[in-house]
């Protein structure tokens, strides 16, 4: 009897990072309910995009990332950045966006009562949904 080899890694395969999430996953539901806020109106910072300059990150994705990371007790904007580039479920969630842990600092600085204000409010219906 031989052993399991599992699939060979280079092989070309045709699926989308939805296909990877399950229907029940939690970044599914962060996805929707950062979707639904109006950031403008819950103070977030650079809602609306500069006239000049380098194009910014869309202003529902900081905010996703953040949720995901309160979520899963990542803190640091160095760990943050390194589960864009690994995790599938972030990648997903950030529509492939990787930025760098200085912009998500940066955001992070820019924005800590909102930021604060969308934990509670994700927490809150978390709770409203398990009972």
């Amino acid at each position: 009897m031989s052993h399991l080899t599992g699939e060979d890694r280079e092989q070309c395969r045709y699926y989308s990072l939805s296909d990877c999430i399950a229907e029940e996953s939690i970044v599914r539901v962060i996805d929707r309910f950062i979707d639904i806020q109006d950031l403008y109106k819950r103070g977030f910072q650079n809602v609306v995009p500069a006239e000049t300059g380098r194009p910014s990150y869309g202003p529902k994705q900081l905010p996703k990332l953040y949720v995901y990371g309160y979520e899963n007790g990542i803190r640091s904007s160095r760990k943050l950045e390194r589960e864009t580039r690994r995790n599938i479920e972030v990648m997903w969630l950030m529509n492939e966006l990787k930025p760098d842990y200085k912009t998500i600092a940066e955001f992070r600085k820019n924005n800590v009562r909102p930021i604060q204000k969308l934990f509670g409010e994700f927490v809150k219906l978390c709770k409203e949904w398990a009972s």
